[in-house]
């Protein structure tokens, strides 16, 4: 391949306490690349750990640079990148901010902790290669816990049903993307899990390669722990994927019609107690009903305000907007 057409290749690691994976991770990541034509990347994001994966990144970066000394100064061969937080801001901050630091052509998103075998590079450049933008993994024979097993694959149904694209892992971190993909997806909060729906939205061809999963070899997920602010997210996956693929560009469709309708509620129900106040029947003003009422119309009327507000953001923002398009 001529050296000028060359592709280049980013991997991107987020990592938490993985002091004992690291090492043996970049040994194999390196040992795979040496066998692919392409120039490379790989950035560390340690995000705030407080073990040793700091140190020992920036002792294996050294190491790198001696065995590996870069090229030219936009060559990326053999390039090792380690950012450090001074704290814990969590993983989608630490893919945003790598794929803000991404040189490569292709950018492949992998965890740190050996369950994502490197082997598996290989075969996700020839799937993206066959004419996708983004190639999310399907872990086979997965190796983590019941309760994880479970509720992933509740997830996994509930995304595929809600955004209507037919991947069966969507939270599997290996994932391959085109650059053009990241810098059209801002990432944020816990949307990491929603690449492929965000991408697929802005119109890329999402596709899905079986991988291998190994067993984690040392401690417990940092990162993945299955806790009651995790249980908390999957119940407001369904609101997050809904927002996301049919509301996204419309809120006063997501708000107006909530607004609506706690507001036709609300008049029903005062309009009621009005017929009877008209009709001397009996007192209203001590009614719960009344105050019931008057709460529903006001809240109706402050969605559908905010549904208006969000709709002129929108509108501003827009045009700011890049569209991702080809040109021949």
């Amino acid at each position: 391949m001529d050296k000028n057409n060359q592709q280049k290749i980013s991997i991107i690691i987020p990592l938490l306490n993985e002091m004992e994976s690291i090492e043996e991770l970049n040994k194999k990541i390196i040992k795979v690349l040496s066998f692919i034509n392409f120039d490379y990347e790989i950035i560390y994001i340690d995000d705030g750990s407080t073990d040793d994966s700091y140190e020992i990144l920036k002792r294996l970066k050294q190491a790198h640079s001696l065995r590996h000394p870069p090229v030219g100064e936009a060559d990326g061969r053999g390039k090792i990148t380690i950012i450090h937080f001074k704290k814990n801001f969590g993983k989608s901050i630490a893919l945003n901010i790598g794929f803000q630091e991404a040189k490569g052509d292709l950018i492949i998103t992998m965890d740190a902790d050996l369950q994502d075998d490197p082997l598996e590079i290989p075969n996700f450049i020839k799937k993206i290669n066959k004419g996708y933008d983004l190639v999310s993994g399907w872990k086979q024979k997965r190796k983590d816990g019941l309760i994880k097993l479970i509720s992933s694959k509740i997830f996994n149904i509930t995304v595929s049903l809600l955004s209507g694209i037919k991947l069966h892992d969507f939270n599997c971190g290996f994932k391959i993307y085109k650059k053009e993909v990241i810098k059209n997806i801002n990432v944020y909060g816990e949307l990491y899990r929603f690449l492929p729906v965000l991408a697929y939205e802005k119109g890329f061809k999402v596709g899905e390669l079986k991988i291998k999963h190994n067993y984690r070899k040392f401690g417990e997920s940092k990162y993945g722990k299955f806790g009651l602010r995790r249980f908390k997210n999957y119940l407001l996956d369904p609101i997050n994927i809904l927002f996301l693929t049919k509301y996204s560009k419309k809120p006063a469709h997501f708000f107006g019609g909530i607004g609506f309708l706690l507001l036709f509620v609300g008049l029903i129900a005062c309009l009621y107690l009005s017929i009877l106040w008209i009709s001397g029947e009996r007192p209203i003003g001590n009614r719960p009903l009344l105050f019931l009422g008057i709460l529903l119309i006001i809240t109706g009327i402050q969605l559908i305000s905010m549904g208006f507000l969000g709709e002129i953001i929108t509108k501003k923002n827009s045009s700011k907007e890049k569209i991702h398009y080809i040109k021949k």
